[in-house]
């Protein structure tokens, strides 16, 4: 008859086979897991690189001021009549159409008595690339804006905070917040 010692006698090579087929088991398990992952990451990341250029698409102003704002007084010396500034391309930035008959940029005027959603301005160019200048401001091209704050509901006056929001059709809006100085002159430096 067999004893309990005898049975498991001469066994060892047997348990080195079992834990050389465990450790294989594991590390191809291991190595499927380790796919996967590498693969959901690379995937996700390809999306967050999409989301990053979208957003900074929709973050990064196309355009910048140029040199100062400078504004006109009317003949009375009691209100701001217009805002002046010049506009460039920021470098890389997308043309942008500054049309005024069909105009895709909307500029926008707030002070803390009033908010005018869509204010006239016109487009004088300066230095444009073509002789005869087209709508879209590309880059290595200055544009004059003249914003019309005569048609204001309540006139701009001395010593007033103000911020022109100019809107184009993608990219970031372009705040100018300027203040009026405490005597209004014929043409003022606005700080």
């Amino acid at each position: 008859m067999y004893n309990r010692f005898s049975m498991h006698k001469d066994e060892q090579g047997q348990t080195a086979l079992e834990t050389a087929i465990i450790l294989i088991a594991f590390v191809v398990v291991a190595s499927v897991f380790a796919f996967t992952i590498l693969s959901a990451g690379s995937a996700s990341t390809e999306k967050g690189k999409q989301a990053i250029y979208s957003g900074l698409e929709g973050v990064q102003s196309s355009m910048s001021i140029k040199g100062s704002v400078i504004s006109e007084g009317n003949a009375g010396g009691t209100a701001v009549d217009s805002a002046i500034f010049t506009l460039s391309l920021v470098a890389g930035g997308e043309p942008v159409n500054l049309s005024t008959t069909n105009p895709e940029v909307v500029i926008s005027y707030k002070d803390n008595e009033q908010f005018e959603n869509n204010v006239t301005w016109t487009a004088d160019w300066i230095v444009s690339k073509q002789a005869t200048p087209d709508d879209l401001l590309e880059e290595g091209e200055l544009v004059e804006i003249t914003v019309d704050l005569s048609s204001l509901g309540t006139a701009l006056g001395a010593n007033t905070a103000f911020s022109l929001e100019i809107k184009p059709p993608t990219g970031a809006v372009l705040n100018i917040n300027r203040t009026t100085p405490a005597a209004i002159q014929g043409v003022m430096d606005l700080k």
